[in-house]
C-alpha cells in the first residue's frame, strides 16, 4: 500500500517532469528550425513566415538573440491574453468549448476542495479508528493517507452526517455550474449559428435510404420527390457515388506527382546530371531508368485510368448509392426537410442535417444503408470482447501495485523490491505509467471501429468513438482498477462475494485505491499535459520527414499539419478526472487538489496548442457539449451510488437512507437540461432560419445560391484540380413550367426542374415529347 512517502517521490518524479518539458518547450520553441512544429496553424493560414530565410547561416537554425531566453516564458500570459471572442473567430466555436471543459472542472473543484479540506479533513484526521484497528490486528496496513480518508470514520459515527452534507453540496453545486455552463454555451451556439457566414450545410439535408423504382434511376427520383414534396423550397441536389475505388487511385497518382515535383526541383539544381529511379518498391530495386521519364509516364498511365473510373462510375448505375445531398433555397426549407418525417413509412427516405463539406466522411457514405445495422451489432460485440479482454492488462498494472503479491510471484527480487527507493518507486510511479502505456493504442482501435460502424461525418465518428472510450475507461481503469485492485487484496472475500453485495464492496475498495488514482492522475494529468506542449513525437517525425521524405513544399505542408484536437481521445481522459474528482471528493478528499492542479495546467496547456497549434478539420458548432454534460452527470450519480454502498458498510443507518434523494434529483435535474436546452444542439430554430434568410436576401438579392451550392457536394475525386468555391452573382431564381417525368404517377409535377443541379440524361427527351 502506498504511502506518503510513495505519492511524494511520485509527485517529485512528475513535477520534475512536467518541469523539464516545459523548459524544453519554451526553449524549443524559440529555435528557427523548429517554428513550423510549434506555430503550424500560423503558417497553414498563411499568417506566419519562416525564420530561417534570412540571416547567417546559424541564425537560421538557432536563436542567438539571448533576450528571448530571459522571456522564454512568456507564452503563458500570452496563452490567455485571447478573448473568447477572438478565440472564436481565430480557431472556430468547437476549440473554444472545447477549453470550457476544463475550465468547468476548475469550476467545479476549486470551490469543492476549499469546503472538503475545511470540513472533510479535520473531521477524518482527528479520528483513531485506524489506529485502535492496528492494535487489535497489527496485519493490518495502513498509510497516513487513510487517515485522511472516510476508512478513519468508525462504523455508526455520527460524523458521517458530515460527509452526507457534503454530498448534498457537492450535488447542488455541481449541478448548479453544469445548469448555468449548458445555458451559455447553448446562447453561445445559437449566437454563432446566426452571425457565421453562409456555408453549404445550412442549405443542405442528407438523405439515405431512398426507395428503388423501377421507373427511375435515383437522381430522378429524388429530384421528383422534393419537387413535389418540398415545392416552394427546392434547390438542387446531388447524388452520391462509391467512388472509393476511384479515390484510392488518384491518391496514388498524388503521390507519382509528389515524386515527380521531387526530381524535376533535383534536376532544376543541377542540371549536369538527370536523375534516375528504379522501377521497383520504392526505387529500392530493379532496373535503373531516367526518373523524370519514367514518372512522366507513370502519371499520364494513371491518369488514364482514373479517366476510365471516373467515367465508369459517373455512368454506371450500380456506383450510384440510394442517397442524395438535397439543397434548398432557404435555411428555413432546410430545417423544416431535416427535422421532420417525409413519409408513412420512416424507415425510407430518411432525412438528416447535412455534415459541412470538410466534416464528410466520404468513404462511408458508399455503405448501404441495410448493412448498417448488422455492422453496428458486429462491433458491439467486437467492443463488448474488447473491453472484458482488457481486464488482463488491468489486472497486471495492480499486481505492480501490489508489492506483496510481487514477492510471491518472484521471490528472488524481494531483496531488490524491499529497498527503501525502489519501494517507492513501485508502488508510487510504476502503475500510473504502465496504465498510460496500455490506453495509448486504444483510441484508434476505437476510431476504426466506429469508422466500420458506417458513420458518414468525421464529427459523428469522434463522438461515437470518445462515447466508447469513456465507457471503456469506466468499466476498465476506474471500476476495473477498484475491483480487480481489491481482489488482489482480499483475495478470499472477492471469491464469495454475493452479486448484491457488489456495490458495498466497491464502495469499501475505493478509499484503497485513491494511492494509485492520484499516480495516475500526476503522471497523465501533470507530465502527460506538459509533455502535450512539447510536442516531442510531432517534433521527431516532422524533423526526419524533413531531412529524407520532405520533396516539395506540398510534403513540407503535410509533415507540420498538427491536425485536429481529437476530441475522440482528450475527451473522454477528462470526463475520468471529473469522474475521480466527484467520486473522491467525499471520501479521500486529499485527492482534489491533483485534481484541481491538471485542470489548471491542461487549460493553460491547451489554450496555447488552439491559438498556435491545432488546425480544427471540421466545425459542428459545439454539437458535442451534450455528450460531456452527461458524462459529468453520470459521475455524479456513480459518486453518489457508490457513497451509499460504503456507509451501508459503515452502519450508517441514520445517515444512508438520506443519500436515496439525491440519485433521483440528480436525474431529474438531467431530464430538466435535456428538455431545456438539448434541442438547441439537435435542431435549427425556424425562427432563427427565418432571420437569417431575410437578412441574407436583403444583403444580398441577387445571390446566385444554385451556383454557390452544387457543387459544394461532390465528392472531392470528381473535382479537378483548379476546382474552386468562388461563385459569381447572376440573377435571381426564374419560375418555370412543369417537371417531365418518365413515371406516369409523376407526369404532372409541379415546379420547374432547371433548378435542379443533377443532369438526367432523359430529360431531354420527355421535353421533346410534351412539346
Amino acid at each position: 500500500m502506498a504511502t506518503l512517502k510513495d505519492i511524494g517521490l511520485s509527485a517529485a518524479i512528475n513535477i520534475l517532469s512536467a518541469f523539464v518539458f516545459l523548459v524544453a518547450f519554451a526553449i524549443l520553441r524559440l529555435q528557427p528550425f523548429n517554428d513550423r512544429v510549434y506555430f503550424p496553424k500560423w503558417y497553414l493560414k498563411g499568417l506566419r513566415n519562416s525564420p530561417r530565410h534570412a540571416g547567417a547561416a546559424v541564425r537560421k537554425f538557432v536563436n542567438l538573440d539571448y533576450r528571448s531566453y530571459v522571456r522564454f516564458l512568456n507564452w503563458m500570459p500570452a496563452a490567455m491574453k485571447m478573448p473568447e471572442p477572438e478565440l472564436i473567430d481565430h480557431a472556430g466555436l468547437d476549440s473554444a468549448v472545447y477549453l470550457r471543459i476544463y475550465f468547468l472542472g476548475l469550476k467545479i473543484f476549486v470551490p469543492i476542495a476549499v469546503l472538503a479540506f475545511a470540513v472533510l479533513v479535520p473531521v477524518n484526521w482527528t479520528n483513531n479508528y485506524l489506529e485502535e484497528l492496528y492494535r487489535g490486528n497489527p496485519k493490518l496496513t495502513y498509510s497516513d493517507i487513510d487517515k485522511l480518508s472516510i476508512s478513519n470514520i468508525p462504523s455508526e459515527s455520527h460524523r458521517f452526517w458530515a460527509h452526507l452534507m457534503m454530498a448534498y453540496a457537492i450535488t447542488f453545486w455541481t449541478c448548479y455550474i453544469l445548469y448555468k455552463e449548458y445555458e451559455l454555451i447553448a446562447t453561445m451556439r445559437l449566437h454563432f449559428l446566426a452571425s457565421e457566414q453562409r456555408r453549404p450545410d445550412q442549405f443542405t439535408v442528407l438523405v439515405r435510404n431512398v426507395p428503388p423504382d423501377p421507373d427511375e434511376p435515383v437522381s430522378e427520383l429524388v429530384e421528383h420527390f422534393f419537387l413535389v414534396n418540398h415545392p416552394d423550397n427546392y434547390l438542387t441536389h446531388q447524388v452520391v457515388h462509391n467512388a472509393n475505388t476511384l479515390a484510392s487511385m488518384i491518391k496514388k497518382k498524388k503521390k507519382l506527382r509528389n515524386r515527380l515535383d521531387y526530381y524535376e526541383l533535383k534536376y532544376s539544381r543541377n542540371q549536369s546530371k538527370r536523375p534516375t529511379t528504379k522501377t521497383g518498391f520504392l526505387g529500392l530495386w530493379g532496373e535503373k531508368v531516367d526518373a523524370i521519364e519514367f514518372y512522366t509516364v507513370e502519371i499520364d498511365k494513371m491518369s488514364n485510368e482514373i479517366e476510365k473510373e471516373r467515367e465508369r462510375t459517373t455512368n454506371n448505375p450500380k456506383s450510384i448509392m440510394p442517397a442524395a445531398f438535397v439543397s434548398f433555397k432557404t435555411r428555413w426549407g432546410a430545417a423544416v426537410c431535416a427535422q421532420t418525417q417525409q413519409t408513412r413509412n420512416p424507415t425510407i427516405w430518411l432525412t438528416e442535417w447535412a455534415p459541412e463539406p470538410r466534416d464528410v466522411y466520404w468513404q462511408n457514405l458508399a455503405i448501404p444503408f441495410v448493412s448498417l445495422t448488422i455492422r453496428k451489432l458486429i462491433m458491439f460485440v467486437a467492443f463488448f470482447f474488447l473491453t472484458f479482454f482488457f481486464m488482463i492488462p488491468i489486472a497486471f498494472v495492480q499486481s505492480l501495485a501490489n508489492i506483496e503479491g510481487i514477492e510471491k510471484a518472484a521471490p528472488f527480487l524481494k531483496p531488490v523490491i524491499e529497498l527503501s527507493f525502489i519501494k517507492s518507486f513501485i508502488q508510487g510511479f510504476l502503475p500510473g505509467i504502465a496504465l498510460k502505456i496500455f490506453l495509448i493504442v486504444l483510441p484508434a482501435i476505437l476510431m476504426l471501429m466506429s469508422k466500420i460502424e458506417g458513420y458518414t461525418a468525421i464529427s459523428s465518428l469522434e463522438r461515437r468513438s470518445a462515447s466508447r472510450y469513456y465507457f471503456f475507461l469506466l468499466i476498465n481503469v476506474f471500476l476495473g482498477s477498484i475491483i480487480i485492485g481489491a481482489a488482489f487484496e482480499q483475495l478470499d472475500t472477492f471469491l464469495n462475494l454475493s452479486a448484491n453485495d457488489i456495490p458495498k464492496t466497491i464502495g469499501v475498495a475505493i478509499p484503497m485505491k485513491a494511492t494509485f488514482f492520484i499516480t495516475y492522475i500526476m503522471v497523465d494529468g501533470w507530465a502527460g499535459v506538459a509533455g502535450e506542449i512539447l510536442r516531442l513525437k510531432p517534433l521527431i517525425i516532422f524533423h526526419l520527414k524533413n531531412s529524407f521524405l520532405v520533396r516539395t513544399e506540398r510534403d513540407r505542408e503535410e509533415a507540420m499539419d498538427p491536425g485536429s484536437l481529437g476530441f475522440n481521445e482528450g475527451e473522454p481522459q477528462i470526463q475520468l478526472y471529473f469522474l475521480l474528482g466527484l467520486v473522491y471528493a467525499v471520501v479521500t478528499p486529499i485527492l482534489l487538489p491533483f485534481i484541481v492542479v491538471f485542470f489548471g495546467l491542461a487549460f493553460l496547456v491547451y489554450r496555447h496548442q488552439i491559438i498556435n497549434v491545432y488546425n480544427q478539420e471540421y466545425e459542428s458548432a459545439a454539437a458535442f457539449w451534450p455528450d460531456v454534460h452527461a458524462r459529468v452527470i453520470t459521475a455524479l450519480i456513480i459518486s453518489q451510488v457508490l457513497l451509499m454502498g460504503l456507509l451501508s458498510t459503515k452502519r450508517a443507518a441514520s445517515s444512508t437512507p438520506f443519500l436515496l434523494a439525491l440519485p433521483v434529483l440528480t436525474i431529474f435535474f438531467y431530464r430538466y437540461c435535456k428538455n431545456r436546452f438539448e434541442p438547441t444542439f439537435k435542431r435549427y430554430p425556424l425562427q432563427e432560419a427565418m432571420m437569417k434568410d431575410t437578412l441574407e436576401r436583403a444583403r444580398e438579392p441577387n445571390l446566385n445560391l444554385k451556383g454557390y451550392l452544387q457543387n459544394a457536394y461532390i465528392h472531392p475525386v470528381f473535382k479537378g484540380e483548379d476546382d474552386d468555391e468562388n461563385y459569381e452573382i447572376t440573377k435571381e431564381w426564374e419560375q418555370g413550367g412543369l417537371v417531365p417525368t418518365k413515371r406516369q404517377s409523376r407526369r404532372n409535377t409541379p415546379l420547374p426542374s432547371k433548378y435542379s443541379g443533377s443532369s438526367s440524361p432523359s430529360l431531354p427527351e420527355v421535353i421533346q415529347e410534351q412539346t
